[in-house]
């Protein structure tokens, strides 16, 4: 039997107070931070140069703090924003803890608010507040982000395509 994998939640499957933990964790490498360092044309040397982090009170390159963002907002998707419309805005971004190359961040979030879209009925939209931590339980980051997430129903459909195997059905 075919089953549907998981589609993420819609306008109507949050509930204001609901937290999500979400499921993939990911550790950082030099790599991860040396390419987004470059491509975004960050010129600040305590994420490319080691020698020179060497020297300051890290001791160590830290990890482009826009890179955390990006990351624990991806982390986010699967439970927050796999039906989004448009992402509104992220507001309050704090960094309450330093991250370095080898650290693994996890991340959850909590639904603070929704409402009806005033302006497209097709969609709502959905506050939440998201904590990325690290391996040691240190959160990283947190930040409110704000989206229009679809209603059931009104979502662009995902182009499928059935493999044939082998029993004669496309």
């Amino acid at each position: 039997m075919e089953r549907e994998g998981w589609r993420g939640r819609f306008y109507e499957d949050f509930e204001v107070g609901d937290v999500y933990r979400h499921p993939l964790g990911r550790t950082i490498t030099t790599t991860d931070n040396m390419w987004f360092t470059l491509l975004t044309q960050n010129t600040a040397p305590i994420h490319v140069d080691h020698a020179y982090a060497r020297q300051t009170s890290f001791g160590r390159p830290l990890v482009d703090s826009t890179f955390t963002l990006a990351l624990v907002t991806g982390q986010s998707v699967t439970d927050i924003s796999q039906n989004v419309f448009a992402n509104l805005g992220w507001t309050d971004v704090t960094l309450p803890h330093p991250v370095f190359e080898g650290d693994t961040i996890y991340s959850q979030s909590e639904v603070l608010e929704k409402r009806e879209s005033r302006s497209r009925s097709e969609v709502g939209i959905v506050k939440v507040k998201t904590w990325g931590f690290n391996q040691d339980g240190a959160v990283v980051i947190t930040f409110l982000r704000t989206v229009m997430v679809y209603k059931r129903g009104k979502a662009p459909e995902i182009v499928r395509l059935r493999i044939d195997r082998g029993e004669g059905q496309p």
